[in-house]
């Protein structure tokens, strides 16, 4: 078992009866405050031998992006303290100073345990479990700290359910769209943002594409505030620099970013939501494609986020299936009126069951800004005005290991999806495109039009080829007559067995 599972056994253990979205935000903050911590004792280790006047130089931390921590915040104070029963005031009171010395972390920062309902021998365990991960001393710490900050986000999701689904997006999606859409350079914004899991992902793309953090930048906003310092924590975890906006309307209501436009969006926005303000945006400039319907925000948030993209900008979105076809509230006209302008770049239908807590089905528009040109890792891409391409990918996926609902797609699959839609885009190294039965298509625009601007890819892709093997048909036949023979046969009998034991029982 990895020390994140481990790690994640023995705090749930410890939540007892309490409810995992309120546990969620004692265990991240706890563990947030152990991350900083450690970042500013190893700087503090390294200027001690300086002095003493030094080593307490805030400047010396901000200088680096380290976060000040005061004495009675740091872990190792706290630590000392951890059974005394006033151990969760002192923590919220750690939180307040230092939220109160570092400006970034203002509001952020979770204060939640010296309430009565929380017993102290919670934040007790809580600290001595994890004084008890061992650490390195070197920038490893820190990919491990974040590995594990992200499985615990993840689980808490998984445990909340639909709830938890709510604020984090399952990472094999984030990484399917991040992989598609590709940011390297220029302005990233996630419109309801969540954890941050987007924006987390990006900044590992670069990563592991030899681009630069500075060349993204990162903007977001959520509605939630709770979430909103969840996104803040894990973003810091990380030393990842965004700017996020919160305020108590949403997005849709009140853009926080009213005049700005971006080169990358990404959203995974609450599925079908009725009570968006749609009645008070009717007359909204946004809305180039056709009024969304009051009761349903799906089309407002595709028109919201096409809104926000430059001249070439590019935005991957999860959608309920239902965007594809839906025909209610004038749906039909808007989507019609999207691929007729050339807004739609893509279409992935997703496998079920990628979701926490619901079943609903889900897909991913790739929106973008113009088809006839485009930059993608510094190379042109092709003019794809009046083409739409279909993945339908809705045989991809496996069960998560020991889920027996909870599916996920493997590196293979998402590395297929995304370098079909390169190929197709025409990015030199993604290979020559070419239709493939079964999974993609690039459909021209009568064709869609064909399909009254449905735009589910399995109307487009066909039927895959079927797996051919050597048998011949007449073998296979009486081979699979002779399995059938036996399995009514086995059904009989089993037919039998029940009557007479009711017969015994009676």
């Amino acid at each position: 078992m990895t020390i994140e599972k481990t790690l994640f056994a023995a705090a749930d253990k410890m939540r007892g009866s309490m409810d995992p979205g309120e546990y969620k935000h004692v265990a991240l903050g706890l563990l947030f405050l152990r991350y900083i911590s450690i970042a500013f004792q190893r700087k503090y280790d390294e200027l001690l031998p300086e002095g003493q006047e030094v080593a307490e130089d805030v400047d010396e931390y901000m200088a680096e992006g380290i976060f000040w921590v005061p004495e009675a915040a740091r872990w190792r104070t706290l630590s000392a303290q951890s059974k005394d029963p006033k151990i969760g005031v002192k923590v919220d009171d750690a939180m307040r100073a230092i939220e109160a010395e570092n400006d970034q972390l203002k509001g952020a920062l979770p204060k939640v345990f010296g309430r009565e309902a929380l017993g102290s021998h919670v934040v007790t365990g809580l600290i001595d479990l994890f004084s008890n991960i061992e650490f390195e001393g070197t920038r490893k710490d820190f990919d491990l700290i974040g590995r594990i900050y992200e499985y615990f986000i993840s689980e808490f999701a998984s445990n909340e359910g639909k709830r938890g689904g709510d604020f984090h997006t399952p990472k094999p999606v984030v990484e399917l769209i991040v992989d598609m859409i590709e940011p390297m350079k220029g302005r990233m914004y996630e419109p309801c943002c969540g954890s941050g899991s987007f924006m987390v992902h990006s900044e590992r793309f670069l990563d592991h594409h030899a681009g630069r953090r500075e060349d993204l930048a990162i903007y977001g906003q959520e509605l939630n505030h709770t979430t909103y310092g969840l996104a803040r924590m894990n973003l810091a975890i990380r030393g990842i620099v965004a700017r996020i906006e919160w305020n108590d309307q949403g997005t849709l209501l009140r853009d926080a970013f009213p005049d700005e436009k971006f080169d990358f969006a990404m959203a995974n926005p609450p599925f079908n939501i009725s009570d968006w303000g749609g009645g008070i945006l009717a007359e909204d400039r946004r809305w180039t494609f056709g009024t969304p319907p009051v009761g349903n925000a799906n089309f407002a948030w595709m028109q919201h986020i096409y809104d926000k993209l430059g001249s070439t900008g590019i935005a991957g979105v999860v959608m309920a299936n239902g965007s594809m076809s839906s025909m209610s509230g004038g749906e039909g006209d808007i989507r019609r009126a999207m691929v007729e302008g050339g807004a739609v770049d893509a279409m992935v239908a997703l496998p079920g069951q990628l979701f926490y807590g619901t079943q609903i089905p889900a897909c991913v528009w790739i929106l973008a800004k113009d088809k006839s040109n485009g930059i993608a890792k510094d190379a042109k891409l092709r003019d794809r005005r009046g083409e739409v391409l279909f993945i339908d990918a809705r045989k991809m996926g496996a069960l998560v290991p020991g889920s027996r609902k909870q599916k996920e797609l493997s590196q293979d699959e998402i590395a297929r999806i995304a370098n079909r839609y390169h190929a197709w885009r025409g990015e030199p190294d993604a290979g020559t495109y070419e239709d493939e039965p079964g999974f993609c298509k690039a459909a021209s625009l009568e064709e869609i039009t064909k399909h009254n601007f449905v735009l589910t890819p399995g109307r487009y892709v066909g039927a895959g080829a079927a797996e051919e093997d050597d048998e011949p048909f007449e073998e296979k036949f009486e081979r699979l007559k002779a399995e059938l023979r036996g399995q009514f046969a086995e059904g009989r009998r089993l037919e039998a067995e029940i009557e007479a034991r009711l017969e015994r029982l009676e």
